[in-house]
């Protein structure tokens, strides 16, 4: 099947990258980051996340990373937020486009370790966080659905579930003459191949032919750009990545695992297939070295360790 002519990539690694670090991020490191990624032309960074700082340690600076970094004006600044104060926070920084996003967990024992919430309790608060993000000025235009092909405690997800909380959260913002037009699935614990990407994404589009599909994919076990791959083979053409294949979820029950797809690695792959991303492929695999170094241990991104083709190629004579 025909590719994509080009892709959105959105660069999630200063925020999910840094969440799940052990060691201490100085933040002018994250800030630095940031400016860095700034240079490599994305249309959209996740810059941090304004959640409790008890439950993620390395977020404790979201205000002052925001304050920070010098934007670029191609691109958007986002961020993560739990709730409406979460969101006031971010706004209040003046410098971050503030998404309004309903989201539920396709797991209900994923969903308790990482919200603190079950599903019932999730959709009952969403009803409030509409409510919230509206009277805030805050457009809602997206639902996301978190591990949406499989979780670590009760295995594969049936895409029928998915299917089934993706409408309730369609439901539910019709009710409020909300306007969908983006819909995520995460493979939030690396669950998701080839077969499955097909079989759900084709799922959301036959029921939901309008709205963009934004995958959220992990390489947790080496599949993920496997899973870009059929996903561009069907339409997909918007993607979440991280720099260096930083990230992971501090509550997804293992360690040591890579996390998200390496950025570079992505951005590589379009450009061997023909397919368009605007970003700075050079620029971006400096990046990924750097962030190497502020994290101060091995990142699981290949082409920032072996080099981009095109480098190579350029160094071939005639």
């Amino acid at each position: 099947m025909a590719l994509p002519k080009s892709v959105t990539i959105r660069e999630v690694g200063p925020r999910e990258g840094m969440q799940i670090e052990k060691n201490h991020v100085a933040t002018a490191d994250k800030i630095r980051l940031v400016d860095l990624l700034s240079a490599c032309n994305f249309s959209d960074i996740e810059v941090t996340s304004f959640v409790s700082p008890k439950a993620v340690p390395q977020m404790a600076d979201a205000s002052e990373v925001a304050a920070g970094f010098t934007p670029n004006p191609a691109t958007r600044y986002t961020c993560v937020y739990l709730n409406t104060k979460g969101a006031e926070r971010a706004l209040a920084t003046g410098k971050l486009d503030v998404e309004g996003i309903l989201t539920v967990t396709a797991s209900e024992t994923f969903s308790k370790r990482n919200t603190n919430r079950d599903i019932e309790q999730t959709f009952t608060e969403t009803r409030e966080r509409i409510e919230g993000l509206s009277s805030l000025g805050v457009k809602i235009d997206q639902v996301s659905i978190l591990a949406a092909f499989g979780c670590n405690y009760e295995g594969d997800i049936d895409p029928r579930h998915v299917i089934s909380l993706t409408a309730r959260l369609m439901d539910m913002a019709r009710e409020h003459g909300l306007g969908i037009g983006t819909i995520q699935l995460a493979d939030t614990m690396g669950w998701a191949n080839p077969n499955s990407i097909r079989r759900l994404v084709g799922d959301v589009k036959n029921r939901w032919p309008d709205p963009v599909i934004n995958l959220h994919l992990h390489d947790t076990r080496g599949l993920g750009l496997m899973n870009v791959m059929a996903a561009m083979e069907i339409g997909v053409d918007d993607f979440d990545s991280s720099v260096g294949g930083l990230g992971g979820c501090p509550f997804a029950g293992f360690s040591g695992a890579a996390g998200n797809i390496a950025t570079e690695d992505l951005v590589h792959l379009c450009g061997e297939l023909g397919v368009e991303t605007g970003i700075d492929l050079d620029r971006l695999i400096d990046a990924a070295r750097e962030a190497e170094l502020i994290v101060g241990h091995p990142l699981p991104g290949k082409v920032m360790h072996g080099g981009a083709l095109a480098a190579y190629r350029r160094r071939v004579p005639a």
